[in-house]
C-alpha cells in the first residue's frame, strides 16, 4: 500500500531486490511524500 497516497499495488519485476523498502505506488507520490 502505498504511503502517500494508499492506494494498494503489485508486485513488480523491477522491484523484485527491494520489494520489502517499497512504499510508493509511483514517482509522483515518491516525490510528494504528503
Amino acid at each position: 500500500m502505498c504511503i502517500t497516497c494508499h492506494k494498494s499495488f503489485t508486485w513488480r519485476k523491477k522491484w523484485q531486490l527491494v520489494w520489502d523498502e517499497v512504499k510508493y505506488c509511483s514517482e509522483r507520490c515518491r516525490r510528494h511524500k504528503n
